[in-house]
């Protein structure tokens, strides 16, 4: 048997293509001592995935040419010799984008799938859900009757952001790109409002969608929208940084327009990297899944069914052809 596998095949210089990748096959590898096969069932797809395709520094080494894609992925263990797995067991890995992944036992998660669809500890109930608590529990850290903006509002993260503020009283905005999505956004989400990015003059949209400013800002697309957003930002505002996908991560420069806003209101801006706060997992990950289970978070995904199509999954979120977690089922 043959192990299907995505590598990156070469560094893109600016948008990220197709032609980047390649599907080849690999020998599926003997599980030693303390290791567990897995199959893969989905993988995400993610922007900072993007980013990990620059040849330079950042918060996690680059990905690396003619190997597989890295990422995180679930599946089902095929054999193990790792004493707290079986054959059968639900996983969570970091097996990026193949068919079969041979990880050592100590760093996959068992997941219930029979309490959870698989996918879902991929989205809400997974990594994508920890991201959204911790910016905003964390570093916007919203008070009842406060004003939350969350940016690329129906994608994955956002949709999690918006609908965990309003579980704390919040009033929630969003900022997605087209008519469908604001749809989503407010009738399926429950924000109280939704700015659609591309029906032209956002800051008038703003205004009219935050008359009492903005108190706190999950930012995951950075630019024009971001730099809006400050110009409607309250005294003591905060901004959690999780993603600056406007950018498209090709490593151009991205400047903010205006900083004046960050001194007068005394804003606080923070960015974060999920991987520096391990902490953070024990709390929410036990928190989410009952929320995911009991229906008081709601999710979308994007199926893109066939490993062939990962990379054209890939570029399709990048371009925001996504709504909720983009995933491919292998």
């Amino acid at each position: 048997m043959m192990n299907r596998q995505i590598v990156l095949a070469a560094r893109p210089t600016g948008a990220a293509g197709v032609e980047h990748f390649r599907l080849q096959e690999a020998p599926i590898p003997s599980v030693g001592e303390g290791e567990v096969l897995v199959k893969t069932r989905f993988f995400s797809v993610d922007p900072y995935m993007r980013m990990r395709m620059n040849d330079v520094k950042s918060y996690a080494p680059p990905q690396k040419l003619n190997e597989v894609m890295g990422g995180g992925s679930a599946g089902i263990v095929v054999e193990s010799r790792f004493s707290g797995l079986v054959a059968g067991d639900a996983v969570v890995m970091g097996g990026g984008w193949q068919e079969y992944a041979l990880l050592p036992g100590k760093t996959l998660r068992k997941v219930d799938a029979s309490a959870l669809p698989l996918e879902a500890y991929l989205g809400p109930a997974g990594m994508t859900g920890v991201t959204a608590w911790h910016g905003l529990f964390n570093i916007i850290a919203p008070k009842a009757g406060e004003t939350v903006l969350v940016s690329a509002a129906a994608g994955a993260v956002g949709s999690v952001v918006g609908q965990l503020a309003k579980q704390v009283g919040a009033r929630v905005v969003g900022v997605a790109g087209g008519a469908e999505k604001c749809r989503h956004v407010v009738d399926d989400l429950g924000f109280d409002a939704c700015v659609d990015y591309k029906a032209g003059d956002l800051a008038a949209a703003l205004q009219a969608a935050c008359p009492d400013g903005i108190d706190g800002i999950f930012e995951n697309v950075g630019g024009v929208v971001m730099d809006t957003a400050l110009r409607h930002i309250n005294t003591f505002g905060r901004v959690a940084i999780c993603g600056l996908i406007s950018g498209g991560y090709g490593g151009g420069k991205m400047p903010m327009a205006d900083i004046t806003m960050l001194l007068t209101q005394r804003v606080l801006v923070k960015g974060f990297i999920l991987s520096d706060h391990a902490d953070v997992f024990p709390v929410a990950l036990p928190a989410l899944a009952t929320k995911v289970a009991a229906g008081e978070i709601k999710w979308r995904r994007t199926i893109t069914r066939g490993i062939e199509n990962g990379a054209a999954a890939f570029i399709g979120m990048l371009a925001g052809a996504n709504i909720g977690k983009a995933l491919v089922e292998v």
